[in-house]
Order: C-alpha cells, then sequence, then structure tokens
C-alpha cells in the first residue's frame, strides 16, 4: 500500500490490492487491544506496514507506561478470522483498495478494513441515508418507504442501519433497488434478530456492511460507532423521525462533522417521535417533503442531473370487520398510531395485520374515544 493513501481524502492508486499475509497483518493490527481507526492510520503511516506496526508496539507501550506486554493479536486468530470470513461469502475490503468506499475513505476515522456482504457495486453508486425512530408511528414509516423507493428508482442506494422502525421501512422499500445495511455487529450476530429475513432479502440487490470482526455481539456503545459509517457512505442523511435523544440524532451530528448534507423531515408538535428532527430544521438542516427536495441539493455535488420515475397508484382495500385482535397485533398497530393522520391501509401493511384486524383495533379505539378520523379515509390517534 501507499502510505499517503491513508490521509483523510487522499487519492489513492486503483490497482492496490493487500496479499493474504498483507491482510492477515492488517487483522492483526486493527484487532490488538487499544488500536481503533485513527490510531491504526497512524502507524501504518509512520511505519509503513502493518508488520512493521506490530513490531514496534511492544516498546511503544513499555514507553507509554503499560503495566504489562501489549496484547497483540494472534496471528492464528486473524487466520481463522480470514478463513471463517471467505467461507461467509464476506470480502474485507482494505482502505485504500480500488472498491472501497470513495466517501467513507473521506472520514478520519474510517475502518481500515471493511466487511461486505452482497451485491458490492451497490457501493459504488451515489448513497443517501434514511433513518430515524425505531418505534416509528405509521406515517413516519409510509414516508420513509416512499422517500427509500423515490430515491432508488432514481439510481440512488440507500443506506440505513437495519433497526426496527424507519430504518426497516427504508431498506424494504428499496430492496429492488438497491440498499446497504450497516451492522453494528459481526456479520453472523444480526440485531435485531428478526432482521435476518431482511437483510436476505437486502443482500440480493444490495449489501451488508460491517466493521467488527464474525462472532462480535454489538453492544450499546458500538451503535454510535455504526452511525459514523452509516453518514460516512453517504452524500447526505435524512432523518425521517427522531426523539429529542436517540440515535438518529448523533448521525445527523456526525453527518454535519463529516461534511455530509442533512435533511429533515418535518412532524406534528404534538409527537415526540417528530422533536428530534423538527429541532434540526430549527438549527438549519434542509425540509424534505418529498425526494425532489434531497435531489435538489444533492445534484450539484454529483454534478449532474437525477430524474425520479413515474409513480403508479397505490391500491385501496375494504375489508370488513370479522376477527378478535391478538395482544401483540393490538400493541403493534397503536404504536404506529399517533398525532399525524396516516391511512388505514399503510396501517394494514406496515402493522403486518390483516385489514380486519386493523379495523378491528381501530374500532376499539373509536369507541373509547381516543380515534380522530380525517377526510381522505386518514386516521389519528388522539
Amino acid at each position: 500500500m501507499l502510505r499517503n493513501c491513508f490521509e483523510p481524502g487522499a487519492n489513492v492508486r486503483d490497482d492496490v490490492k493487500l496479499a493474504d499475509q498483507q491482510l492477515i497483518d492488517w487483522l492483526r493490527l486493527i484487532r490488538t487491544d487499544n488500536i481503533g481507526p485513527r490510531t491504526f492510520r497512524m502507524l501504518l503511516n509512520h511505519y509503513g506496514s502493518a508488520r512493521a506496526a506490530l513490531k514496534a508496539l511492544p516498546e511503544l507501550a513499555r514507553r507509554g507506561g503499560a503495566a504489562r506486554p501489549a496484547g497483540i493479536h494472534p496471528r492464528e486468530n486473524a487466520e481463522r478470522e480470514l478463513a471463517a470470513t471467505r467461507a461467509l461469502g464476506i470480502e474485507l475490503i482494505a482502505l485504500g483498495e480500488p472498491d472501497y468506499p470513495t466517501r467513507l475513505q473521506m472520514i478520519d476515522d474510517a475502518p481500515p478494513l471493511l466487511a461486505v456482504r452482497g451485491n458490492r457495486d451497490v457501493l459504488a453508486r451515489p448513497l443517501v441515508a434514511i433513518v430515524g425512530s425505531r418505534n416509528a408511528s405509521g406515517a413516519g414509516a409510509k414516508f420513509a418507504e416512499r422517500l427509500a423507493h423515490d430515491l432508488g428508482t432514481a439510481g440512488f442506494g440507500i443506506v440505513s442501519g437495519l433497526a426496527r422502525g424507519i430504518d426497516a421501512a427504508a431498506h424494504r422499500a428499496s430492496a429492488a433497488t438497491g440498499t446497504v445495511a450497516v451492522l453494528a455487529g459481526g456479520h453472523d450476530r444480526i440485531y435485531p434478530a428478526e432482521h435476518e429475513a431482511l437483510l436476505e432479502e437486502i443482500l440480493v440487490e444490495g449489501a451488508a456492511v460491517s466493521e467488527m470482526p464474525l462472532g462480535w455481539e454489538p453492544r450499546a456503545r458500538d451503535f454510535p460507532r455504526r452511525n459514523r459509517l452509516i453518514s460516512g457512505l453517504s452524500v447526505g442523511v435524512v432523518i425521517v423521525e427522531a426523539a429529542k435523544r436517540s440515535g438518529s440524532l448523533i448521525t445527523a451530528r456526525l453527518a454535519g462533522e463529516q461534511g455530509r448534507e442533512v435533511f429533515a423531515v418535518p412532524g406534528s408538535p404534538l409527537d415526540p417521535r417528530a422533536e428530534g428532527a423538527n429541532g434540526l430544521l430549527k438549527q438549519g438542516a434542509t425540509l424534505v417533503t418529498d425526494a425532489t427536495d434531497v435531489i435538489a441539493v444533492i445534484e450539484p455535488i454529483l454534478g449532474r442531473s437525477v430524474n425520479l420515475a413515474a409513480q403508479e397508484p397505490e391500491q385501496k382495500m375494504d375489508d370488513p370487520l370479522d376477527a378478535e385482535p391478538r395482544d401483540d397485533e393490538r400493541s403493534r398497530i397503536i404504536g404506529l398510531l399517533g398525532p399525524t393522520p396516516v391511512a388505514i391501509d399503510d396501517l394494514v401493511r406496515l402493522s403486518g395485520a390483516s385489514p380486519a384486524i386493523v379495523r378491528t383495533v381501530l374500532l376499539e379505539l373509536e369507541i373509547a374515544g381516543r380515534l380522530e378520523r380525517h377526510g381522505g379515509g386518514l386516521i389519528s390517534l388522539l
């Protein structure tokens, strides 16, 4: 590898690929205690190779006053990781290699090794992140779906974190056109586990990426680390719903620090799930009501025009009430409701419940005085 390719934003040669022995040295260095992406870059720039840096670590630790010798990652462990990774169809792409995502390479704490599974071609496209509340409202999830679908048909890849709520809605709506799931844990430790099927759907046209080793169970502190990759991969980040303190706002902050565009979808001031996004708008984020708002800002960055595809009208459903909802179905449907009006057929699709179950729950809420009906078949929670 060329030494200058590890400076953030530097140009790299398009013919540089690590040999397996170099890749093992890189794995050993980044998996060694107290070595993060920034320290990795500094060591590689100073010593010229991962192998030379590994040899220097014991003396560096001694001079730093370490109580015990540096815990250097064993070669046999790195060899096992490389073999296991390849056995699962995962490719390790090194910083500076031609397939490493260009925008991600520009951030100062880009992962030295990115584990990629699926169709890696999607990483070469312009990417837009769509993130938001795990406890999404029906209206928020519907908007995320529409935005992801429209941007996907316009040629963008959609990036998100595979979480419940807004993330899942964005992934599902763009699975056919190409979406990127950024994992907080290893490729074999999907969180939440219920989204393993969704990930398999994503991998047909899109990809999953992680900087963590196989077997790594995601912890709370791993999600902000993941969020910097979501924003780092993207031209811009759209916040659809976010509470006042949420991981989505961390992603927005990181996007600003990385020089990415920050977009926010306005929401009802009565809905706490919209408080964070509304706050971003007050701070100067670009307001988004449809895909054209995002495209208008990103087009000049890309240096080319982007066209939206024509949309087909959605089919409406009308089913009788003839079922008794289970408690989990009732809770799921009510969780999708909020002060913002949402269509009944969207509740059916987002909840996964039958139309009869949804209409029964809505009738219960209406009788209890908790439901408001609006024109056009829209409803909201009082």
